[in-house]
């Protein structure tokens, strides 16, 4: 009964949001991104009811909504590493990179530490290039990261 009752407050919440922004032309990525702000995440409840507010089906929110790589369906940790999967950075040894991350943090790409710390995220592309291989904590980026770096990076937003 609980989780029917968080649904339809979750529902709720989405279609106020959903009907807020409505007098933006294409309001479907303003709504995805107001509700992941207030939600932490877009969850299927959100889904249907950002679909019945636009008039749309359930399929196009969701395309959408995964098409675009920062939404989620599940919330995330309070922080987020992102980690550069570019080629450049790749040429760099950002696979060391991530390799020594995931199993520091004990998880994969789109997943987050038991504790609710960390979120793991694959990015194509901080703009760092020069500086290879790049990684962001939260929204700052770290150029020239190592192993080591980025360990202590994920290790210090966990702490």
């Amino acid at each position: 009964m609980a989780d029917e009752q968080a649904d339809s407050e979750t529902a709720r919440r989405a279609t106020a949001i959903a009907e807020e922004h409505l007098h933006f032309e294409g309001p479907l990525l303003p709504i995805l991104h107001a509700v992941q702000h207030e939600l932490g995440c877009v969850p299927e409840d959100a889904i249907r009811a950002i679909a019945k507010v636009l008039n749309l089906g359930r399929a196009e929110v969701h395309g959408t909504m995964t098409f675009y790589p920062d939404y989620r369906s599940e919330p995330g940790g309070a922080h987020t590493l992102k980690l550069c999967r570019a080629e450049a950075c790749q040429s760099m040894g950002a696979d060391a990179v991530a390799d020594a991350a995931r199993a520091a943090l004990g998880i994969d790409f789109h997943e987050t530490t038991s504790d609710g710390a960390l979120t793991l995220e694959p990015v194509y592309c901080l703009g760092l290039c020069a500086c290879a291989p790049a990684a962001m904590l939260d929204h700052e980026v770290h150029g020239r990261v190592t192993a080591e770096s980025v360990v202590a990076l994920a290790e210090g937003a966990s702490a």
